[in-house]
């Protein structure tokens, strides 16, 4: 069948699946326009009001799902607004495709108008990139993208077409998608499975730490099988939240810079440490030569890249984590570390996590919030104090259930992630938290969310500041708040109805619960500004450069003084 080049980019995208492209047209991609309005009935596009939005649309869509999200943007400055949200899919494996329009190939190299180097200008934040300036590789390159991006640790791919291929004509053969396999990944022998259980066995104090790849994995149940039979509690990463649940007697919190004391100082003290789809952040181990010391260290991970890369470890398995973990829960024996559990449980009574209740604050909405939207909500987030309470307390109990841009910290994320999830999980609850410093970054998605009736609940902690790092500067600056004061005259309910959208403005907790209630009924996208203190604070924290087990809260720094 002979086609053009946007024609045979559309058949390849149905081969693969795709329902929804969030995107922005624009000159150079005038002919994959055109043809999607001729599949609008097979292919949803939803058009963002910025590039980066429909790029964070595209990577909010990928994690609700599972499936790869797809975004569009036209050639120069539109390609290059993507640049932010492929760079937050890539240090968080998300897979996700993202498609740019380039000028025809005679003018490549020419500074021809809205002409970028968008293949080398992502190069460092995919996993792979594509430019295509000869029709007859088109097909071949689309379909594989796709397995690049959700094969083995997931990522972005980056396909840059030229407005001559998109064009002219080709012979199309339609294709089935090639089955993608993890057996490929698994790298573990019998030598190592059973040095592996020999630590397993004979160890007295087990942790197990719980990162993103369980989740990505789908090892849900491989996990509560391998903690129930090692009998040990369960700290995770931002990114792991939802593999293990956050209501369950094991659990002890997260881990980290914001983690909670238990599981700080358990990590500190155990003696063997088991760490399942996880990098080792920086904001996870603190001062790593001082991470875990007591402990041996197993690390489960589909990417031998991250064996030793920031914490030495003695014993590797690597492969996909449902895999690794069938493979130990055939061979390992119930155990049990009766006294371990008994210690960690008399850890979490004394160290819980507190917040002032006279007043309205964050986790005190996040409450509520995990009260009455119930256990399949899915929440998203910015980046800053509002991202660590909903890490801290909403207790997700469901992987999927929590999107937050982990890895590059991006503000303005949320808004249009949240988007994303609610197009790929319409039956799902979805709610976006964000200080008003993020808010202000891309709210003008609420004009998406509005256009669209994607019936989003964007809640804005707005504290006129930037908390966290106000935080920093109140803690290590001197309370010095250079640039992070935001007492201006922006009002955000009339931002939000001037958009479109249902607005509230809560100022009391006694406003909360009936505030939620109205905004959870509705089936239309939803603000509600929440004002709550300019110096309310994240805790426990551990200062930058120390080990965790330093954790402090505001009663350990009033003692000090």
């Amino acid at each position: 069948m002979l086609l053009t080049g946007s024609q045979i980019l559309i058949e390849c995208l149905k081969e693969q699946g795709v329902d929804t492209i969030f995107g922005y047209p624009g000159g150079q991609v005038l002919n994959i326009y055109d043809e999607l309005y001729r599949h609008q009935d097979e292919i949803r596009h939803i058009l963002t009001s910025h590039e980066q939005g429909a790029s964070h649309a595209a990577d909010g869509y990928a994690r609700a799902t599972g499936k790869v999200g797809v975004c569009l943007a036209t050639s120069g400055p539109g390609a290059t607004n993507l640049v932010t949200g492929i760079a937050t899919a890539y240090m968080d494996s998300v897979p996700m495709v993202a498609i740019t329009g380039n000028v025809p190939v005679p003018l490549l190299g020419k500074d021809s108008f809205q002409e970028v180097d968008i293949a080398g200008i992502t190069m460092p934040i995919t996993k792979h990139n594509f430019i295509v300036k000869d029709i007859t590789k088109l097909a071949d390159t689309i379909r594989r993208a796709f397995k690049i991006a959700k094969s083995g640790r997931p990522g972005p791919v980056l396909i840059d077409i030229t407005k001559d291929v998109t064009a002219a004509k080709y012979e199309y053969v339609e294709a089935e998608p090639e089955e993608i396999t993890y057996d490929e990944y698994l790298k573990v022998t019998s030598k190592d499975l059973n040095e592996t259980l020999a630590l397993l066995r004979g160890c007295k104090k087990p942790m197990v730490f719980v990162g993103g790849g369980a989740i990505i994995s789908g090892a849900e149940k491989e996990l509560m099988e391998f903690v129930e039979l090692l009998d040990c509690p369960v700290t995770d990463s931002l990114m792991g939240k939802g593999a293990f649940p956050g209501n369950h007697t094991r659990y002890t919190g997260m881990l980290g810079m914001h983690g909670t004391k238990t599981s700080n100082l358990s990590v500190t003290e155990c003696d063997l440490f088991i760490a399942i789809g996880t990098r080792f952040s920086d904001r996870v181990t603190g001062n790593a030569t001082r991470f875990a010391q007591n402990a041996k260290k197993i690390h489960i991970d589909i990417d031998p890249v991250e064996i030793n890369k920031n914490v030495v470890i003695d014993k590797r398995l690597i492969g996909d984590i449902k895999a690794v973990l069938r493979l130990l829960n055939e061979k390992l024996e119930q155990q049990s570390h009766e006294e371990w559990m008994k210690k960690v449980e008399e850890s979490k009574k004394k160290h819980p996590l507190t917040y002032q209740n006279n007043v309205l604050t964050g986790p005190y909405i996040l409450e509520k919030i995990d009260e009455l939207a119930g256990e399949n909500a899915i929440i998203t987030t910015e980046v800053g104090q509002h991202q660590m309470w909903a890490a801290q307390y909403i207790k997700y109990r469901n992987p999927r259930t929590f999107i937050t841009s982990g890895g590059l910290g991006t503000m303005g994320y949320g808004l249009g992630a949240s988007l994303g999830a609610k197009v790929g999980m319409p039956d799902k609850t979805v709610i976006n938290i964000a200080g008003d410093g993020c808010f202000r970054m891309n709210m003008n998605e609420i004009a998406t969310a509005t256009r669209y009736n994607i019936p989003v609940i964007q809640v804005i902690f707005n504290n006129h500041v930037l908390g966290m790092v106000r935080q920093w500067q109140t803690l290590f600056y001197g309370r010095r708040y250079s640039q992070t004061i935001l007492n201006d005259k922006v009002d955000f309910v009339k931002l939000a109805e001037a958009m479109g959208a249902k607005a509230f403005r809560i100022t009391k907790k006694e406003e909360v619960e009936p505030v939620l209630k109205e905004a959870l009924s509705l089936n239309e996208p939803v603000v509600i500004d929440c004002i709550i203190d300019n110096d309310d604070k994240v805790w426990p924290m551990v200062a930058p450069g120390a080990a965790i087990e330093e954790c402090f809260n505001e009663d350990d720094l009033d003692k000090k003084n």
